[in-house]
């Protein structure tokens, strides 16, 4: 019994021990993704009128979709029209790329599209996101009314049979 509870003891310092390096490890290796979004946000200049109305856009749209989130026809089409932004979203960033000093004070358009990739296609797949959980939601609402009606209209049918 002694053997076993040493032992217990033993495993249970081994897992303490290696949580604490897990933890060590996460906060270091969070540490540099923090320090390198803070250094992405402080570079771009958050005042340029071009910039404030994506931000807008973005916001006005997230406020149409909560507004709307009882008529899914007009939220799939806000979905596809989402999803069709992110889709085109590498033209866009070739075109802003090429006329870029005509409205912004610096180029932000790399060729990778990363700055595009945060700022125009980041909060439509959120967008998109919250469209499609909503739609998930009022599907299982209406499956859950559609069974309701059958089992009364069952109750109905038998109870017309009985009589």
């Amino acid at each position: 019994m002694e053997e076993l509870k040493s032992a217990v003891n033993a495993h249970m310092d081994e897992m303490a021990d290696l949580m604490e390096k897990l933890t060590a490890e996460l906060r270091s290796g969070l540490k540099p993704a923090y320090e390198n979004f803070i250094g992405f946000f402080h570079a771009i200049d958050w005042k340029e009128p071009w910039l404030i109305c994506l931000v807008s856009f973005h916001v006005m749209l997230l406020l149409v979709v909560f507004m709307s989130r009882k008529n899914i026809n007009f939220q799939m089409c806000l979905f596809l029209l989402a999803l069709g932004g992110v889709y085109l979203a590498e033209r866009l960033n070739h075109l802003l790329a090429g006329n870029w000093k005509s409205f912004a004070g610096q180029n932000y358009f790399d060729s990778h599209g990363i700055f595009l990739s945060i700022l125009w296609s980041g909060p439509l797949l959120v967008i998109a996101i919250i469209i499609l959980v909503n739609t998930l939601f009022s599907m299982c609402h209406l499956m859950v009314r559609w069974k309701k009606a059958e089992l009364k209209h069952r109750a109905r049918v038998a109870r017309s049979k009985v009589d």
